[in-house]
């Protein structure tokens, strides 16, 4: 029997722009608005599947460049696939690599076929083209898969741009042609800079192909805020109504409140532990370095507002001494409040667009 394609997308409520969904894959439904925590190299560092579990996430991101240089396609299909190696029994998204692959800018060669590029690890020489990167992300068994795109830094020329539009059309048709597991769904990433007439022609490229869901690409790159926000409006409302929607690489309370405000619905990034690594706590009401001596002997909370493990255990005076003392547990307990904090926001969200008191959630936070 042949399974049922996977990433079918419910839309639940709206609220103005801002809209609660369910997708269904075949790891389970994620309700959304919803963060996903990123495990760059198959795991979300300094945390366990089951810290992941108790603070309600049902996705997790991965990368392909990473886990191509290492382990390597042939390790992860041995040991059952990418969900077994990672002992993570819910959803795992996969990132094709562009990004990564683009920011080496001396280390690749980019062309029609794909880009060529040498590793940063040893210096060896790769390959990705669009039906490659399909092959492996659905080799490893992940329930979304990412379509090989061009990502460029901003600012760039309008010459830049479109050439980075054309290639990400055409790799995306590629990529789609390329499909063989129905159980992973083939998001593709719409480009174009700060340019609306270039992210109309991409928006309408990739949708021509009726993909299972949308990325909004090539933002949070160098761009200020406001650009971003204004940018990520427009292109979720060029995307189909009734598919998922996904702002990549953004990850502060500020940063998916506005996004959720314009219509989008997955968001990922590294800053929520990357700060948790660096002393660096995320709150309703802004972010704190722990390390400052005000915490020394504050008993309160990382954050009031938050009922994860870490402020219903621990106060900021201990998790401050942590990081002075140079303790493991320090990092660890801030990058597990971190993505509580996003994960309770994001669930906040949809019960507000859920009961229609969206602005008024929105406002105050």
């Amino acid at each position: 029997m042949i399974a049922a394609p996977s990433g079918r997308f419910t839309l639940r409520a709206t609220d103005g722009a801002a809209r609660r969904g369910t997708l269904a894959l075949e790891h389970g439904d994620v309700e959304t608005p919803a963060f996903m925590p990123v495990g760059t190299a198959a795991t979300v560092k300094g945390l366990t599947p089951g810290d992941l579990r108790a603070i309600g996430a049902r996705i997790v991101l991965a990368n392909t460049y990473h886990l191509w240089l290492r382990p390597g396609r042939e390790t992860i299909e041995a040991m059952g696939g990418l969900h077994a190696f990672m002992a993570w029994d819910r959803n795992i998204l996969t990132d094709s690599g562009g990004f990564q692959v683009f920011s080496l800018e001396s280390r690749r060669e980019l062309s029609e076929r794909g880009v060529r590029f040498r590793s940063h690890l040893d210096g060896s020489e790769h390959e990705f083209t669009p039906e490659n990167v399909v092959q492996f992300q659905e080799a490893l068994g992940v329930d979304v898969a990412m379509a090989l795109d061009v990502c460029l830094k901003l600012p760039a020329t309008a010459e830049q741009i479109d050439e980075a539009v054309r290639l990400t059309s055409t790799w995306a048709e590629r990529c789609a042609a390329a499909r063989r597991r129905p159980q992973t769904a083939l998001f593709g990433i719409v480009q174009g800079g700060l340019d609306e007439a270039a992210r109309e022609r991409s928006a309408r490229d990739l949708v021509a192909l009726d993909l299972p869901g949308y990325a909004i690409g090539g933002l949070s790159v160098g761009e200020s805020r406001e650009d971003m926000y204004r940018a990520a409006r427009f292109t979720a409302a060029l995307l189909p109504v009734q598919k998922p929607r996904y702002l990549m690489g953004v990850g502060t309370v500020r940063d998916l409140l506005a996004a959720v405000d314009g219509g989008v619905d997955l968001f990922d990034c590294v800053y929520p532990t990357r700060c948790g690594r660096n002393g660096r706590a995320l709150t309703r009401s802004g972010d704190l370095n722990i390390r400052n001596a005000e915490f020394a002997r504050d008993a309160r909370p990382l954050d009031e507002s938050c009922a994860c493990e870490v402020c219903t255990t621990y106060s900021r005076a201990y998790v401050s001494h942590l990081f002075r003392a140079g303790e493991m547990l320090g990092p660890r307990l801030l990058s597990l409040h971190n993505l509580a904090v996003l994960a309770g926001l994001m669930a906040e969200a949809r019960e507000a667009i859920g009961a229609g008191r969206w602005a008024a959630f929105r406002d105050r936070t």
